[in-house]
């Protein structure tokens, strides 16, 4: 991803682009970082720097996952699809980051499905959270405080139901990251009625 002309933090996120992904769940956060002067980088998990979505949709990545320190950046993003969601999950790398952040509350964030992976972990226990409505009974049945709000927020931990709610969960990033004011400009800039 090209960095922003202008940045407006030194914090960088990490974007997980697994085969089968549901990609506007990705590109719509992507954007909206982009537009708030926050670096990204797209890490392909797999071993090929195109990725292709759910619904066929080609997507060039910065680099591969295997050769990124996930550790360095301030935020991981989780986007969700199938198979992507279940292709993250088989990732022991991605297993072993998400652990790790949930366990330091370092800032996280998951859409759609890939909030069932946290759950699946045992890391959304007496947690707040929210997922895809198919989805919604994994986090209940692994002791996570459900909500079906479009996106929530506990701590460090942002997660969102869908494609639907990709730019307010973006959004929501950019108020983690930086700021109210930030979220202001951006919705005046993008247009946004919510």
């Amino acid at each position: 991803m090209p960095t922003p002309d202008q940045l407006s933090t030194d914090a960088t996120v990490a974007v997980l682009i697994a085969p089968g992904l549901e990609e506007v769940e990705a590109l719509a956060v992507i954007d909206i970082l982009y537009r708030a002067g926050i670096a990204v980088d797209m890490l392909a998990v797999g071993e090929d720097l195109e990725v292709t979505s759910s619904h066929r949709v080609t997507v060039r990545c910065d680099a591969l996952l295997s050769e990124a320190d996930l550790a360095s950046y301030t935020m991981l993003v989780l986007p969700g699809g199938l198979p992507g969601t279940p292709n993250l999950r088989s990732d022991p790398t991605v297993v072993a980051e998400v652990a790790r952040r949930m366990g330091a509350d370092l800032p996280l964030a998951a859409i759609c499905a890939a909030p069932s992976i946290l759950a699946e972990l045992g890391l959304l226990a007496d947690r707040r959270a929210t997922a895809n409505p198919g989805f919604l009974h994994v986090l209940d049945a692994h002791g996570a405080v459900t909500s079906q709000e479009p996106v929530v927020v506990d701590a460090n931990l942002v997660t969102s139901r869908g494609m639907a709610t990709a730019v307010d969960f973006g959004l929501e990033i950019v108020r983690m990251l930086l700021d109210d004011e930030a979220v202001d400009r951006l919705k005046t800039a993008i247009v946004h009625q919510g």
